[in-house]
């Protein structure tokens, strides 16, 4: 009885019981409603199979994709005070933090790498949306300030992903001063005659917009990401109108001047690459390594054995 128990029973329940399937496999396009699966939806860099919908990616993904072999050296970024205004609204300021940086497995909201990009290298800077939406606070400022403090220091491009609903309401005015902060460095970039190139995603807003978002020698963006300063509810409740069709969205604003290009997220390495090389005045862009020659194949060899056979 024990042996029938113990282990057929169990073995039978373990064969027609119902296995628990992850609810992380499938991903709902928020644009036209498709199930993704996970894996299909990684490897098309977060773009919807059917539609197109860019959706967001996190700045350590994004960074594998454009880096070449996905290796990339962080930056340190100095880590300012935790909470200096010693803000709460419904929680605690720290509280906050601590259950982003437990949901996003990130410390901040800014990630800065070095790495090269089709051997081109660059500082390579970008924005998380799932943490805190991305705000801009203290430590944004500094990751801003150390990429371009590295930039001229190796005297490499800076290349900044944005993605930002502004500045972060919990550190107040502190957040607010991080604008001319990050203004002045990025005129670090400029009097060191280095190009700053700027990729706005989805959404790319407030404060964020007002400082450093806008002030790229080249401004790309990703398809339909929305950019602004006001969203477009407030302006409508403001001047009691109804906005144009796509109003604030990258195509919109690339008609209007805005923008210099609007690049799908995977022709944006081949494009980026290529903006990059003319600046700096490099050559384009190896994109294949050819494999070495096998002895006795080069030229001179081949030379040498047909004189060697006519003599």
């Amino acid at each position: 009885m024990n042996w029938i128990t113990n282990y057929v029973r169990p073995r039978i329940n373990s064969l027609f019981s119902r296995r628990e399937v992850p609810e992380n496999l499938w991903t709902k396009c928020s644009e036209c409603g498709t199930m993704l699966f996970h894996r299909e939806l990684s490897e098309n860099l977060n773009v919807c199979t059917n539609c197109d919908h860019h959706m967001a990616i996190t700045p350590r993904a994004r960074f594998e994709a454009l880096f070449d072999g996905g290796a990339f050296a962080e930056v340190q970024v100095p880590g300012p005070l935790p909470d200096a205004l010693h803000c709460r609204d419904q929680r605690k300021y720290p509280d906050r933090m601590k259950a982003a940086q437990k949901g996003t497995g990130e410390f901040e909201a800014m990630l800065v790498a070095e790495g090269e990009v089709d051997r081109t290298r660059i500082v390579a800077a970008a924005q998380d949306f799932s943490f805190m939406g991305g705000s801009m606070g203290m430590y944004v400022g500094n990751a801003i300030i150390a990429a371009a403090e590295r930039a001229v220091e190796r005297k490499l491009p800076l290349v900044l992903f944005s993605a930002a609903g502004g500045a972060r309401m919990q550190e107040g005015i502190l957040s607010l001063m991080q604008m001319p902060r990050t203004t002045v460095a990025v005129q670090m970039l400029k009097e060191a005659g280095l190009p700053y190139i700027v990729v706005l995603t989805h959404p790319t807003t407030g404060g964020v917009t007002a400082s450093y978002a806008m002030l790229g020698d080249v401004q790309i963006a990703e398809p339909n990401a929305l950019i602004c300063f006001a969203g477009p509810r407030v302006i409508e409740q403001t001047i009691r109108e109804t906005l144009p069709e796509g109003f604030q969205r990258s195509e919109y604003l690339l008609d209007h001047g805005m923008l210099d290009r609007v690049t799908h997220r995977k022709q944006l390495k081949d494009e980026l690459v290529t903006i990059l090389r003319m600046l700096t005045g490099q050559p384009a862009a190896v994109k294949g390594d050819l494999p070495a020659p096998e002895a006795g194949t080069a030229p001179e060899a081949a030379d040498a054995k047909a004189a060697d056979k006519n003599g």
